[in-house]
């Protein structure tokens, strides 16, 4: 076999291995969900609820292809909007969902940016730019959260800290440094295997504002299906919701999946009962995560299923030639 159609066949094999591990995690969510546990807590709560959390989860996946808008930007290409918006959603619905986001992300936006004319090295930027925007929002909101909600952090944790203070002054402190290096130095700085780019603060502040955008809008479909359930101030439980998604990261599972669970209803279990938690639980994934990977899933596939046909066509149209 030709150099050449191994290298054509890598992006189509990339695309069938993502699609085979969205299908097999939509699986395993399936048998995740206890469905007596799913319908009775879905019937309590009121309809308006799961339609708000819907519209939620929707502009957040919206929000989301910022991310690549704004990282098509930093390479200084020019890709039109609805095609980096198709990346960024099948990006976000799939590494959400399937874990290890680094490397599916990276697999997903090669598959398309290489069709689109774009070097393995502008994918590479693109793809880190992303994935430091994303870390990026999780330091700008657990920055002002942690520092005006100061909760106290569970043993189970094994933190050096007895409340998140420290950790929102820490998120302030890399926030303020990372402005700094990027926008004032005029050349990238190079840590170790890390690299931070000189940027526009104009693209700064774009990077910024969609990362903690999304942050913000993902605890509020969280919260507009909880808060049917219990009296919680938004800002306590954007502070509870940040806590739990630091642990659920820094696990490496997917998802965050039993971690982030665990720590919600240790910092929730005064407010609502562990069941009716973990019934809302349930929602919230299925209307967080399996929706979006569901609809990724059929994107990708429909994605690959025009360009498959429309190869063969070609193809069909040169041997009629």
């Amino acid at each position: 076999m030709h150099k050449k159609t191994l290298f054509r066949l890598i992006p189509s094999c990339l695309s069938l291995v993502l699609f085979g591990l969205s299908i097999w995690t939509i699986q395993q969510n399936l048998q995740n969900y206890q469905a007596d546990t799913f319908w009775r807590t879905l019937s309590k709560i009121p309809h308006h609820h799961i339609i708000w959390a819907i519209v939620l989860m929707s502009i957040n996946y919206l929000i989301m292809t910022g991310y690549d808008f704004l990282g098509v930007a930093y390479v200084r290409r020019s890709i039109p909007y609805s095609k980096t918006a198709l990346v960024g959603i099948i990006c976000s619905g799939i590494s959400n969902s399937v874990g290890f986001a680094l490397l599916s992300s990276c697999m997903i936006r090669y598959r398309f940016y290489s069709a689109w004319g774009l070097s393995v090295v502008a994918i590479a930027q693109i793809s880190a730019f992303c994935n430091l925007s994303f870390c990026l929002g999780l330091f700008v909101v657990g920055a002002i959260v942690f520092l005006k909600e100061p909760l106290a952090i569970p043993n189970l944790l094994d933190l050096p800290f007895i409340s998140v203070r420290p950790l929102g002054f820490i998120f302030l402190l890399i926030i303020v440094a990372y402005l700094f290096v990027t926008v004032t130095r005029q050349k990238p700085l190079i840590i170790g295997k890390w690299t931070l780019p000189h940027l526009p603060i104009g693209l700064a502040l774009g990077q910024l504002l969609v990362s903690a955008l999304d942050w913000s809008l993902a605890a509020a479909v969280f919260y507009a299906i909880l808060s049917a359930s219990v009296s919680l101030p938004y800002s306590t439980f954007f502070g509870i919701y940040m806590l739990a998604q630091v642990a659920g990261l820094a696990s490496n599972v997917p998802g965050g999946l039993g971690v982030f669970e665990t720590v919600m209803i240790l910092l929730l279990s005064s407010f609502i009962s562990s069941e009716e938690l973990l019934g809302s639980l349930l929602i919230y994934r299925g209307v967080y995560y399996f929706i979006p990977l569901t609809v990724s899933a059929l994107l990708l596939g429909k994605y690959e299923l025009g360009r498959f046909l429309g190869n063969k066509s070609s193809s069909w149209a040169e041997v009629q030639q």
